[in-house]
Parts: C-alpha cells; sequence; structure tokens
C-alpha cells in the first residue's frame, strides 16, 4: 500500500473516531483544512516531525498513523 494513501486513512479514521471535522481539527492543530483534506487523500508527504504533531494534536502515538489496515487498536 501507497504510504500516502495508508497515513490519510488512518488519520482520517482516528479523527472521525475523536468525532472532528476537519475544519475542527484544522483549528485545534493549527494545520490547514486545505492541508488535512490533502493528506486525507493521500496527496501529502508528511514529514516524521509532521507525523508527531498530528498525532499529538489528535491524542494517539504517531505510530497509529503508520499501521497496516486490520492492525489497529
Amino acid at each position: 500500500m501507497d504510504m500516502r494513501k495508508l497515513v490519510g486513512e488512518n488519520f482520517k479514521r482516528i479523527r472521525l473516531l475523536k468525532g472532528l471535522t476537519q475544519e475542527e481539527f484544522s483549528e485545534l492543530s493549527g494545520f490547514s483544512q486545505q492541508y488535512i483534506s490533502g493528506l486525507e487523500g493521500g496527496r501529502r508527504n508528511p514529514t516524521v516531525v509532521t507525523l508527531y504533531e498530528l498525532a499529538t494534536a489528535l491524542g494517539v502515538s504517531h505510530l497509529e498513523l503508520l499501521r497496516p489496515p486490520g492492525r489497529h487498536r
């Protein structure tokens, strides 16, 4: 699986589990809604630092954004 798509799908799944819209997450994290949309669509290639910041804003480990399907906790 393409890592960009994997991260985007995991991010979206977790964001929705937390009950956040893209706009709400944007306000919470400081990332633009356009960046979040691109991330979830697999069009962004986040750095390690960005992965950590996104995960921290979601309240999860950065490793959760990298887990393959079916291996979520």
